[in-house]
């Protein structure tokens, strides 16, 4: 089964990549795909993103890396896909993701959505939190993929 894991991924960090593995390794097939939130500033680019994701995901054979703008749902009915996978931190990730789940399966009847509960690890962590923790200096190369680290330097014009 293919299943599409969505996110904007500025950047991509270790509890995206934890969800990424788990449910790799549970289904055939993997497309992650970088949206744009309009509601969101973003550090990188939508091709800067993908890459980063790919970079961080090229481990992983069954996982694809892909882009789009517009609807979740429509993307899927373009690609075949049945089945969205989604990590929660919390509970308001929660309250946030059934909303869209919902809205979702009221546009495609066929769509599924998983939750997939963050490990305990990652359950603090978010693209933003990075990118603060970096901004000013703080310790950040553990929370994010080894080659997303270095682009964040790039991007704060460090070394």
């Amino acid at each position: 089964m293919k299943v599409l894991y969505t996110g904007s991924f500025d950047p991509i960090t270790a509890g995206h990549m934890d969800i990424i593995n788990r449910i790799s390794r549970n289904f055939e097939e993997v497309v992650v795909t970088v949206f744009n939130n309009i509601e969101k500033k973003y550090w990188f680019s939508i091709e800067e993103r993908c890459e980063m994701v790919r970079q961080a995901t090229k481990h992983l054979h069954n996982v694809s890396v892909d882009f789009t703008e517009g609807l979740v749902v429509e993307y899927c009915e373009k690609n075949n896909i049945n089945m969205i996978v989604r990590g929660l931190r919390a509970v308001s990730d929660y309250e946030y993701e059934l909303a869209i789940s919902s809205i979702n399966k009221h546009l495609n009847r066929n769509l599924e959505t998983i939750f997939l509960v963050a490990s305990p690890e990652y359950s603090f962590l978010s693209s933003s939190m990075v990118k603060d923790v970096a901004e000013h200096g703080g310790a950040f190369e553990d929370l994010v993929p080894a080659y997303v680290a270095q682009e964040i330097y790039k991007k704060l014009g460090r070394k």
